[in-house]
């Protein structure tokens, strides 16, 4: 698989660099005592970790992010629980909810990172160790999150607009299916780096009706959009049914994959995905609070640790593909 990693940022397979940290929790349970003092994983740990995401219910991405979350969890004997919501405010009530329950440590998304500062700045104020992950790369250290897990999203979308110029795109539509994300619109602002005519489009991501029509009426007003790019698997889908209601002739290409969108890859619907490995993140998330606590150890060593992104496309698709079908891609 083709991966996209800058300098001074580590990939996923940096995972071995850890470093003490001095942060411990002010939740519940204390590592195990007895037998087992190498600071190993497994076992029941007793821990209770907290994931807060900004999901939108329906979202066939945040099955990934769970399905690793639930696997890691296991793995380290750690109690999840998990809870979303999509509103800024509603999320950093979430937060401090995790906060008042005496978790042992939070994983959260950053979509909206003003927004949840102030409780972000609570968990650490309380001795709780807090995570971000997919979403909040630029700010996670600002808020004082320890580690981050993702993908650089600025990186992914100028590598994708790259891609599309070399294929000889010149004015790609980029659709923003959640407002105010800037996961998103930095994808959006990568892609337009490399190709200036770039457009974008808001949408609502909540309701697929309304981004088909959304869609099909701006491809029916302006036939000169020869890509669209889509920020997420499903917002994918309402694009094949937009186009081929408005006679579209552009080609589609995608951020990140479900079983449908990795389907219609190898049917050649779907030009590519950029895929940020969102079952990484989950889990990665779950393993680096387990350790901190355990065994005071930093993933990533002062700088986000990257899953992604990477492209998939009819070279890999059929490697990738059973993966995509059993939810952990």
């Amino acid at each position: 698989m083709r991966l996209i990693t800058p300098r001074k940022i580590l990939g996923a397979g940096a995972l071995v660099a850890v470093f003490a940290l001095t942060a411990c929790s002010g939740g519940g349970a204390q590592p195990e005592s007895g037998g087992d003092d190498s600071g190993g994983g497994g076992g029941d740990s007793g821990y209770t970790i907290a994931m807060v995401t900004h999901e939108t219910p329906g979202d066939t991405f945040w099955d990934k992010i769970r399905a690793g979350a639930e696997q890691a969890a296991k793995d380290t004997g750690a109690k999840l629980q998990y809870s979303n919501d999509p509103a800024a405010d509603k999320q950093a009530q979430l937060i401090q909810t995790a906060i008042d329950s005496n978790v042992d440590g939070i994983a959260t998304t950053l979509a909206t990172p003003d927004a949840l500062a102030s409780s972000v700045a609570a968990a650490g104020e309380a001795g709780i160790p807090i995570v971000g992950f997919n979403s909040g790369i630029d700010q996670y250290q600002d808020l004082g999150a320890l580690m981050y897990f993702g993908s650089d999203e600025n990186l992914a979308g100028h590598t994708a607009g790259e891609r599309i110029a070399e294929d000889g795109g010149e004015h790609p539509l980029c659709v923003i299916q959640a407002a105010g994300s800037v996961a998103l619109e930095a994808r959006c602002a990568g892609v337009k780096e490399a190709v200036p005519a770039t457009e974008n489009i808001q949408v609502n991501g909540a309701d697929d009706s309304a981004v088909v029509a959304s869609l099909q009426a701006k491809l029916q007003q302006d036939p000169s959009i020869d890509y669209i790019v889509t920020l997420g698997a499903p917002i994918a889908m309402d694009a094949l049914d937009a186009m081929e209601q408005s006679g579209s002739e552009a080609k589609l290409i995608t951020f990140d994959l479900n079983a449908d969108a990795a389907q219609a890859i190898k049917d050649g619907e779907i030009e590519f995905s950029i895929d940020q490995q969102p079952y990484m993140q989950g889990y990665l998330a779950v393993t680096s609070l387990y350790l901190n606590l355990k065994n005071g150890n930093d993933i990533g060593g002062g700088q986000p640790v990257l899953t992604g992104p990477s492209f998939v496309d009819q070279s890999n698709i059929d490697v990738i593909l059973p993966f995509a079908q059993n939810n952990t891609r």
